[in-house]
Parts: structure tokens; sequence; C-alpha cells
């Protein structure tokens, strides 16, 4: 081997640690992963938010008390029951019953109220009733039970603090007013303990996955949306090249065929800007997750006006068939371009409903009406169209849900509901199928 060979081996030799990228430490992976899961994941009070489940954990409650304390005070005797303290959770059912939490459950008000409910009824009266029991078998099951329900129905992060603040309260209650008992001692202390850190570790790997798993589905998506919109672009950007040259092609002596390829251009042209609306509109819908935070003044009569002038009607008399009435303007706090989309959104559902249903369009089909009332804003769309079923009415605002099996991403009305949400506002559906549908957004109203 010559020296240069020798010297560049041996230079090959040094380099070569240096040139390989240094791997992050396992202590910071794991800060890292701490910090995307604890601090930047988005926090969700009521996991699988609908009015009907909402409605349904309100009835459990208000009926299940009372007779979990016939259970254990008349059928299966225990040491120690409560009924005026089953009455009182029992009551706080009627709290998610009513129309006002049901009927938004993603809304924050919902979530601050189920998650003070479910905090008294689960960690706090469960671990309450577990003291006062002396920690025997019955209560044990029910403490395991009530840990997995309570990782089930809420955040795992609300839940891991809700167990440990309920624990901490509830003994703190048991050391006042709590019945003189003999208190849990020696292998039965130990026993229990196990039992209950194996269902708040099981409870937390589940939660923690299972969060994982809703914000790797809502990522995919917008990953699959921008690679079609990638390759979705690229021909539009030939057909807009193609109309430009029909545009300016010379037909000197013909000018009944240069106006006709002035006309196919301009649809051409037109066609291409519908398809870049809805390509950009799918990729907003598909960024639940990801809002932007800044909030603006916007005028509610000229956010309407704008997306109704520069709305791609596919026709005239599609053009005709939206009336817009704007009764009182007024001004609320948030994005005018993400409210521009949920316009659009809200436009084209309507739109296809009309153009799903047999008649055709006529003036008055789709009314955008825009009015204040006291504190309130509302912005309200109504369309003549096929309407929504009564079943699929509490799910059209989650994600991934649509009522246009095989046609749709079911993120257009979550999304809408996401942005309206940010703006501490309301969106909510009235429709009879057959009979068409109608939006409501009620928004807070800047003084």
């Amino acid at each position: 081997m010559s020296q240069e060979s020798t010297r560049d081996a041996r230079a090959g030799m040094i380099a070569s640690p240096q040139a390989a990228p240094s791997q992050p430490s396992a202590w910071r992976q794991l800060r890292r992963w701490l910090h995307e899961e604890v601090v930047v994941a988005p926090l969700v009070p009521v996991l699988h938010p609908s009015p009907l489940r909402m409605k349904g954990l309100g009835l459990f409650t208000l009926i299940g008390h009372p007779l979990f304390w016939f259970v254990w005070a008349v059928w299966l005797p225990q040491p120690y029951e409560n009924l005026p303290l089953r009455i009182f959770t029992a009551a706080t059912g009627l709290l998610l019953i009513s129309n006002r939490i049901s009927s938004d459950p993603t809304s924050r008000v919902s979530g601050q109220v189920f998650t003070v409910v479910f905090w008294f009824e689960l960690p706090f009266l469960f671990c309450y009733m577990y003291l006062c029991n002396s920690g025997n078998h019955a209560w044990l099951a029910s403490m395991a039970a009530m840990i997995l329900t309570y990782y089930f129905c809420t955040d795992w992060r609300i839940a891991t603090v809700g167990i440990a603040l309920g624990a901490v309260v509830a003994r703190l209650c048991f050391a006042i007013w709590g019945p003189d008992v003999p208190p849990i001692t020696g292998d039965l202390l130990w026993t229990n303990l196990m039992v209950i850190a194996f269902c708040v570790s099981m409870g937390m790997l589940l939660g923690v996955s299972s969060a994982n798993l809703r914000r790797e589905h809502l990522a995919h998506t917008l990953t699959t949306m921008g690679i079609m919109a990638h390759e979705l672009r690229t021909p539009l950007a030939t057909m807009a090249l193609i109309g430009d040259a029909v545009r300016g092609s010379d037909l000197d002596g013909q000018s009944r065929a240069s106006e006709q390829l002035d006309q196919l251009s301009a649809r051409l042209h037109m066609l291409v800007r519908n398809m870049n609306h809805q390509i950009d509109m799918q990729i907003a819908n598909a960024r639940l997750m990801r809002l932007p935070g800044h909030k603006e003044a916007v005028s509610a009569a000229g956010l309407v006006r704008d997306a109704v002038g520069g709305y791609p009607f596919r026709s005239i008399r599609e053009r005709e068939s939206v009336d817009l009435h704007i009764a009182d303007d007024f001004r609320f706090q948030g994005s005018q371009a993400l409210f521009s989309q949920v316009l659009d959104n809200l436009m084209k559902n309507a739109l296809r409903s009309l153009a799903a249903a047999s008649n055709a369009s006529r003036p008055g089909d789709l009314t955008i009406e825009v009015r204040a009332a006291g504190d309130k804003g509302r912005i309200t769309f109504s369309d003549k169209g096929v309407g929504i079923a009564h079943d699929m009415q509490p799910r059209i605002f989650e994600p991934f849900f649509s009522t246009y099996s095989g046609t749709g991403h079911g993120l257009g009305l979550a999304f809408c509901h996401q942005v309206i949400h940010s703006a501490r506002g309301t969106i909510r559906v009235r429709s009879e199928p057959g009979q068409g549908a109608t939006f409501i957004i009620e928004l807070p109203i800047l003084p």
C-alpha cells in the first residue's frame, strides 16, 4: 500500500467517528417525548364527545348512584353508606343532561362542567367511600373499575391529576367527617396499593397510546392531503398554461372562433381556480389541531359578503340560489382567514345538498343571514336541500364522520367547529330529512 493510501485510510478512520451523526441521548429523547405528550398535546376534557354520549353519562350518574346505594345499603350491605352524598352526586348528572352542556360537548363550558362533575363522582367519591369501608374487597374492586372508567372518559393527564387530587381531598374529608372505622394496615394495605397502582399505570398507558393514535390519524390525514395537493397542482398548472395559450392564439379574420376560444379559455381558468380552491380548503380542514392562535376584530357582514363574492360557483344558477340578508352587522374576535374557510365549508355543503335534491336550484334555496341579539351575534345558513338524518346529526361535528358515504373525508364540519370554538362561539344544526338544514353560528360580540 502506498503512503498516500495509508494516509487516506488513517484520515478516514479518524474522520469517520466525526462524520457519523450524533444520536440524541435516551434522557433527551425522554424529555422531548414528555414535553410533547404532557405540555404540547392538546387537552381533551371529554373523549369521543357527542350530545348522546354526554346525556348518557349524565343519565347513568342520575340513576346509578341511588341504585348503588340500594345495592350497598340494602341488598348487599357494606359497613358504610351515605344516602345524602349519593343523592347530591346523582343530582350533578342533571348538569350533563341539560341542553346547555350536552348540545355542544366540546365547548369550553361543557368541558369544565364535565371535568368537575366526573372528578367529584369518580376519584373523590370513590376514594372517600373506599376509606370509609376500610378498603374491603367490594370497594377495592370499585376503585379499580373507577380508575379505568375515568381514564376512558377524559384526557389521561386530567385523570392522573384528578385521581391524585381526589385521594388527597378524600383523605382530608375522611379525617374530619368520616366514620370511626379500623384503618387499612398490613398486608391488606400493600395488596390494595398494588392493585390500585396497576390500574393507574394501565390507565395511563392506554390513555397515552389512545391520544397518540388520535393525533397520528390527523397528522397522516394532513400529510396525505399535502401529497394529493402537490400531485393535483401540477396538472392544474399545465391546464392554466394551455388556457393562456388558447387565449393568446392569433386567428385573423375568424372573430367568431376567437370569441369561442376566449370563452373556452375563461372556462378553463375558472375550472383551475375552482380546483385550487378545493385543494386549499381540504388542506385547511386537515389542520384541525394546528390552527393559528392569532385574533383580530372581524366584521360579520364584511366576512359573509367577501365569502359569497369570492366563492367559485359552478354556474350562474348556483350563484343566484344564494340569498344574502344582513339584518345587523357585528364584530367578533377571531381569524378572518379561518372564518372565511368556515363559510366556504358551509356554502360548499349547502350547495352540494341542493345539488343532491331532485329539483333544480332556485333563488333563495340557500339563505345566509347575519343578525345581532344582545351580546351574541348570529350567522345562519339555511338550505332547502336533502337534509340530515336524525341519527347523524349528533355526530356531524366529529372528525372523520361524513354524511356523504364514500365522498367525504369527514373533516369539514369538524374544522368549522374547531375554528368557531376557538373564538368562544358555538355552532349547531337543525334539520329534517328531505326538508333542508339550518346551521347556526353564535359568536360573542366585541364591545
